[in-house]
């Protein structure tokens, strides 16, 4: 059993602080994060599949598949410090003794995370003012603050909180995202920070993080881009004094209520995507395989001609087909049903009877379903898209300006 937290965040979570300030790494908004456990925490973390890779992003991947503890997670937004070499590798791991040192922990115990414009230096004066401001500013309450400091073409800070009780007790689960575009996660999403006070092992954490990744930041799509900068990461402080043990029924609850949390993290991201109008859920039923349905998804998902017509309520059902038809997977088109929420608008044999006039409506909602059922099996996978507005171009055509 789980419940949401009214404006939850991280903080909801015993035993961590947080906040998030304007440094000048950006010219008005928030652009610093910092997230501290007064315990030392378990932490997992999935990251980029982008052989372009950023300094932060390497520094983190290595500390944190050495398996060891973390107390700190340092974010900046404004500045992605990727593609900058031996240079930016080494402003990294400064930014992270820095912290250290002003927190007065270990730099092995600092994460650290980077967003924004690709191909910059970090201006380090700049960093370092502000983790010399921001580790005094730590409070209990602060995670919505943090989840506004990593934004970068956000309109919306996300930020979630579950209470789940298990057999021995209550224990809590909090996370920021920041994500609007660049968005087709290749292994988790732009930037997800998941905070829990359960005892959890790493190694049993880390099975909990990559199983809910999977149906959940790795199912989405904006525009089909994998950035440089894509990371989740999941700390766990056991400062519940409940600890979750591998196979037992507290592990399923955790999994359900920790799946639930990132699933709702990654519609959000999807909601706001940048020019997005809609939230579109894609349902791929009746498949041979369960990764038919998913490579057929992610094809209809990531189709501009598609997207393009959601945005304007057309009901171009042409397009979907054809878009499952180039997915690779083999399919016979003649028994493909293609639904707009419970309105059949493709039936089997290339049947099309609907009302325009109805499906014009139905396209017309922020929220709209698409569903394909192939008819010919059991496999099924379930993502989410956006659709794409001339918003999105005007965003994308002038980002570093």
């Amino acid at each position: 059993m789980f419940t949401f937290i009214e404006n939850g965040s991280i903080t909801s979570v015993k035993g961590i602080k947080a906040t998030g300030i304007h440094s000048g790494l950006k010219r008005k908004r928030k652009d610093l994060a910092l997230i501290f456990s007064d315990e030392p925490c378990s932490v997992a973390g999935t990251f980029t599949l982008n052989k372009v890779k950023a300094a932060p992003l390497l520094v983190s991947q290595e500390l944190i598949n050495k398996g060891g503890k973390v107390k700190a997670i340092l974010i900046n937004s404004g500045n992605a410090n990727a593609c900058t070499g031996d240079r930016g590798y080494a402003d990294a791991l400064k930014s992270q003794k820095y912290c250290a040192k002003k927190l007065g922990i270990n730099q092995d115990e600092v994460v650290i995370s980077s967003t924004g414009v690709i191909g910059e230096y970090m201006p380090m004066h700049i960093l370092k003012t502000g983790i010399e401001t921001i580790v005094n500013q730590l409070t209990d309450d602060g995670g919505i603050k943090a989840a506004k400091a990593i934004m970068t073409t956000d309109l919306i800070e996300k930020n979630f909180a579950v209470n789940v009780k298990l057999s021995s007790g209550e224990i809590t689960i909090g996370g920021i995202a920041k994500g609007s575009g660049m968005i087709m996660p290749n292994m988790a999403t732009m930037l997800s920070f998941i905070t829990t006070d359960a005892k959890i092992e790493t190694n049993l954490l880390k099975k909990f993080l990559l199983k809910t990744v999977q149906n959940s930041f790795n199912k989405i799509s904006v525009d089909g881009d994998t950035s440089t900068n894509d990371m989740v990461v999941l700390i766990a402080n056991g400062m519940s004094g409940i600890e979750i043990k591998e196979s037992s029924k507290d592990a399923e609850l955790f999994l359900e209520a920790l799946q639930a949390i990132t699933i709702e993290m990654a519609k959000m991201i999807v909601v706001d995507g940048e020019g997005a109008s809609k939230l579109v859920t894609v349902a791929i039923t009746g498949c041979n395989t369960d990764e038919d349905a998913n490579t057929i998804a992610k094809t209809i998902c990531n189709s501009p001609l598609v997207k393009t017509a959601i945005y304007g309520s057309d009901a171009n059902w042409g397009r979907i087909l054809s878009a499952a038809g180039r997915s690779g997977v083999d399919l016979d088109p003649s028994r493909v049903e293609i639904k707009f929420d419970d309105m059949l608008i493709l039936g089997k044999n290339y049947q099309h009877s609907f009302d325009e006039e109805e499906a014009t409506s139905v396209l017309s909602k922020d929220e709209i379903t698409i569903s394909v059922n192939l008819n010919a099996g059991k496999g099924k996978s379930t993502w989410w898209t956006c659709d794409f507005t001339e918003k999105y171009i005007e965003i994308n055509a002038s980002y570093r300006t």
